[in-house]
């Protein structure tokens, strides 16, 4: 099984700095976004979420307000046909030191554990922060980094783009 490893939040739809998350009801999603998750299923991905979200261990925002505004991500993702596999999560602070935020391999991990059929060769991630791009080094994926300039990433599998939308018209050539 292809799958899309893909961050959420600059990547999907957009992101804030860590306070105002706690003001945030509905999400925003990026240009281009919605389009380009329905031709990576048509390409034959199934779509992963992988996401940080220390912002929850931090007090900002509680377990059930990150699932209610997720949810309601993923509702507006299926009225639009785009179906997401699974989503992965991690709720640490980097003073935690769990296996699961990236750049560490847990949540990736997890998806194997899960979905044994998955082929990390056929698969590869899209983010836009380091971290990213370190989960998939772990693994040997290529990476799309949204807005990480190449100069400032020595990993060989990593690609530069602007939007999700770019990463997939790269894959498709």
């Amino acid at each position: 099984m292809k799958i899309a490893f893909l961050d959420r939040d600059g990547t999907i739809i957009s992101d804030y700095p860590d306070q105002e998350w706690r003001n945030k009801l509905e999400p925003e999603f990026l240009q281009g976004s919605m389009l380009a998750l329905k031709k990576l299923t048509i390409l034959g991905y199934r779509l992963i979420i992988v996401t940080n979200q220390g912002m929850i261990n931090d007090g900002i925002i509680t377990d059930e307000q990150f699932r209610r505004f997720h949810g309601k991500m993923l509702k507006e993702l299926e009225r639009q046909g785009i179906e997401i596999l699974e989503t992965f999560y991690c709720p640490h602070r980097i003073e935690e030191n769990c296996t699961c935020k990236k750049p560490k391999p847990g949540m990736i991990k997890q998806a194997l554990e899960k979905y044994p059929t998955i082929d990390l060769s056929e698969s590869f991630m899209v983010g836009d922060s380091a971290c990213d791009i370190g989960l998939a080094e772990c693994f040997d994926m290529t990476v799309y980094g949204i807005g990480l300039q190449p100069n400032e990433i020595s990993y060989a599998k990593y690609k530069w783009v602007a939007s999700l939308a770019e990463a997939v018209e790269d894959i498709k050539e």
